[in-house]
């Protein structure tokens, strides 16, 4: 099947089929692509207009043909990969529904999903608790949000600190370089990967340190505006360094989860270091320790994936409206009119 959506969409099937579909009916249609037949289709026009549903008989050679001439009269071919989907994509009963399923491409981990797929029933169930003691803690409950919103996590420290090493042992593969000559990350490195479940963008950044290369400089600048707009700084400490050195990173991440690499080694008793997170980069020791901090600060999910929880702006003021006007969650997980639906 292929949806059509947008302002073209009369204009494409007046156009290109022998019988002009009515709204919210099925209707068995030739495509063509001028005199020649593409397909013998169902066709469904929905009530608004600008959103058609084309079912095509299988095989790669008539979806190749009709999504050529798709863009050829001006349509967009969007494969709706890790993309949220427009409202007018998704049929839903009721408001909730719709949004488990513009959230469908979102969801990267079978956690996730899981968790996702369970929210309307969830939410129908939290209609009719006690409202006054259920919401307020469902409000500071942001893990759905952060499973479906992958947050960035960048990687700070000095030079030779372990941060690629580290950064290595967390995307499962080799994808920083590392090496003893400090500035071998010349640039910052990010890739998706997997948290025990939470997605997460992780970006390895330049070592922080006094430099007058300009190529590298440039590369350490490029590697701050990454750690300034980043979710959450993890930063490494190397306990083998000068501690006044390390103390200057921590400073400049207060709130950042803070990793003392190198613990093997002889190291002085430093205050900086109470409460971080000990770790042999080279080893993987500590590593857990490390996935388990990053799933905290970002709520993350237990087993129970029936419990409500909210992913959206929208839900959210729904919630804090409820306290004082129950009917709004009400109206949100009843079936009604959604864009959308046939």
């Amino acid at each position: 099947m292929v949806r059509l959506v947008g302002t073209g969409v009369e204009e494409f099937l007046a156009g290109h089929v022998e019988r002009s579909p009515a709204a919210n009916r099925c209707v068995h249609t030739i495509l063509r692509d001028g005199d020649q037949i593409i397909d013998d289709c169902v066709i469904v026009l929905h009530g608004v207009q600008t959103t058609a549903d084309i079912s095509l008989h299988g095989g790669p050679w008539i979806l190749r043909r009709v999504l050529d001439l798709l863009e050829r009269t001006g349509f967009h071919i969007d494969h709706l990969s890790q993309k949220l989907l427009s409202p007018y994509v998704v049929d839903a009963d009721s408001a909730i529904e719709r949004e488990v399923l513009r959230y469908i491409p979102q969801a990267r981990t079978e956690q996730s999903l899981r968790s996702l797929l369970a929210q309307p029933a969830a939410w129908r169930k939290l209609a009719v608790e006690e409202l006054c003691t259920v919401v307020p803690a469902l409000l500071s409950d942001d893990g759905l949000f952060w499973l479906l919103h992958p947050p960035r996590v960048a990687i700070a420290g000095t030079p030779n600190s372990g941060k690629s090493t580290l950064a290595n042992r967390l995307f499962a593969q080799e994808r920083s370089i590392t090496a003893d000559a400090p500035g071998t990350t010349r640039d910052w490195v990010g890739e998706m990967t997997d948290i025990d479940g939470l997605a997460v963008m992780l970006i390895d950044t330049p070592g922080l340190r006094p430099i007058t290369e300009r190529i590298e400089a440039t590369a350490i600048e490029s590697g701050g505006r990454e750690l300034n707009t980043a979710d959450l700084v993890i930063v490494v400490l190397d306990a083998t360094a000068d501690p006044a050195e390390q103390a200057r990173v921590v400073e400049l991440f207060p709130r950042g989860l803070r990793i003392l690499n190198k613990c093997d080694l002889a190291m002085p008793p430093w205050a900086i270091a109470d409460g971080a997170i000990e770790t042999i980069a080279t080893t993987d020791h500590g590593l857990e320790g490390v996935r388990n901090a990053i799933r905290r600060r970002f709520n993350g999910i237990d087993s129970d994936y029936q419990r409500p929880r909210w992913w959206t702006d929208e839900q959210r003021g729904i919630l804090q409206a409820s306290l004082t006007d129950p009917q709004r969650l009400v109206e949100y997980v009843s079936a009604s009119n959604v864009p959308g639906s046939i």
